[in-house]
Order: structure tokens, then C-alpha cells, then sequence
């Protein structure tokens, strides 16, 4: 099977198991097969899939960000000892976890092709990422609360683990239980590293897309939170902050140079 193939089987086994969506034509263009693709799997609840559609989709998932290039930790050139800037996209990151900003359903965007890192991180490690984050909610028996987090597989994406984390929505204006919600994001994603043996984690700008902190604090209360706990622990875990926008990118900077 070659990647259209794999897709082209994706789609209709996606579709097939949707009795809304049976009758959708494929399109022939591969850029809307990929939308498709993605839509479907976007919107696809939690629920067992055979070991065929597993294999196939794990297939395609890793070759798809082998094309888009990984880019490996062990590569980056630190800002300052231990700590890490980096631009790009985190599916495409190798190290030993990244940070997903989480909603509190903690199941993923179900928005089809939504841009936000929720959507990216659930598409391309695939549908096991949404069904381990149903078990472990399923077991919690409630949403998960701001600031908290919890550590699950990558899947197909390059790294090895994902801790998702659920971010403070910010209002009409930033408030002081805000900043220490934020603050809580960064500290547990770490206490989560450190007990189970993280060596580097990769943090996204946690909070400052569809829930609005805004990022000068936002990067302030990051890099600070971080430098707190390993200061505190004593622990040697390598610490890189992924931006995708440029002025995220300047505002990292000038707090690490």
C-alpha cells in the first residue's frame, strides 16, 4: 500500500462506520483527501477499531510526519544551560514528551481541521490518543481541572509521551488566579516529567490561543515557573519551549538571552 491507498482506505472505513456520512463522495485532490481524512478523524468518538484499521492508520500517520521532517532534541542548541527555544511543529518534535493544551473534556478538538495544538497532537498520533484520554477521564469520573495534568502515550507522533494540560480561559482582563492557574500548568506537567523519568519535555505556549492569556505574561510566568522547579529539584530535565508565531519566538528570546 502506498500512502493514497492507505488514505483512500482510511476514508471509507471512517465513513462506513459514520451511517451520516456513508454516502460522502472522495475526492480525487489530494490535499481535500487529507482534510477529509483529518475531518474524520477529528470528529470520530472514542470507541474500539480493528487491528487492520490500526495498522493501516499507524502506517500512514508515520510516514506522513517522516515527509514533514522530524526534528530531533538532541539537535537543538540550548539558550541557556538546560533550556531550550525552538520553532516548528511540536507533532514533529522527537523528545521524551510534549505538552498538549488540553480542554477539560481532555478528549481532543472535535472541531474538524481546527488549528488549534489540541487538533494537531489527537490527529497525528491517532485515534488511540482520544481513546486513552476517554479511559483515563471514564476512571476520573469528572472533567479535568485547570492547571492539573495527565501523561498518556505519543502514539505515532515522534515523542514518547504527551501530558496534556488544561489551561486558564482568560476574561475581559488577566486576574492574579489566572497567572497561578498558568503557573500550576507548567509545575504539574514537570512533577509529571520528573516521576516518571522524563529526561526532555517540550512545552507548547499553553493558554494563549483560543483561551487568550496574553503572551508577554503568558512567556514570563513559563520560563519562570521552570526555572523555579528546577531549581527547587534539583532535577536535570531538559526543557524546550516550542512557538509557532514569530512574536512568540522574540518574546522567548528576550527573556532567555
Amino acid at each position: 500500500m502506498n500512502q493514497r491507498d492507505r488514505r483512500i482506505y482510511l476514508i471509507k472505513s471512517l465513513l462506513e462506520e459514520n451511517f451520516r456520512y456513508r454516502n460522502t463522495e472522495i475526492p480525487t485532490d489530494t490535499a481535500e483527501q487529507k482534510q477529509l481524512l483529518r475531518s474524520l478523524l477529528n470528529i470520530r468518538m472514542p470507541k474500539a477499531v480493528n487491528d487492520e484499521f490500526l495498522k493501516i492508520q499507524n502506517e500512514y500517520l508515520q510516514e506522513e510526519t517522516e515527509r514533514k521532517g522530524i526534528t530531533d532534541f538532541n539537535d537543538l542548541t540550548p539558550m541557556q544551560e538546560g533550556i531550550y527555544l525552538w520553532q516548528g511543529d511540536i507533532t514533529t518534535l522527537k523528545c521524551d514528551a510534549i505538552v498538549n493544551a488540553a480542554n477539560s473534556q481532555m478528549l481532543g478538538c472535535f472541531s474538524p481541521c481546527h488549528g488549534c495544538i489540541d487538533n494537531a497532537i489527537h490527529t497525528f498520533s491517532g485515534i488511540q490518543l482520544r481513546n486513552a484520554c476517554a479511559d483515563i477521564m471514564k476512571r476520573q469520573g469528572y472533567e479535568e481541572p485547570t492547571g492539573r495534568a495527565k501523561i498518556t502515550p505519543a502514539f505515532n507522533l515522534p515523542s514518547k509521551y504527551v501530558i496534556h494540560t488544561v489551561g486558564p480561559i482568560v476574561g475581559r482582563s488577566l486576574t492574579h488566579n489566572d497567572c497561578e492557574l498558568l503557573a500550576s500548568c507548567y509545575s504539574s506537567c514537570l512533577e509529571l516529567a520528573y516521576e516518571n523519568d522524563i529526561g526532555s519535555i517540550a512545552f507548547c505556549c499553553i493558554s494563549t490561543g483560543e483561551f487568550h492569556f496574553p503572551n508577554e505574561a503568558a512567556a514570563e510566568i513559563a520560563v519562570n515557573t521552570v526555572k523555579d522547579f528546577i531549581e527547587e529539584t534539583g532535577c536535570d530535565i531538559q526543557v524546550v519551549f516550542n512557538v509557532l508565531k514569530n512574536r512568540d519566538l522574540e518574546i522567548y528570546r528576550g527573556l532567555l538571552q
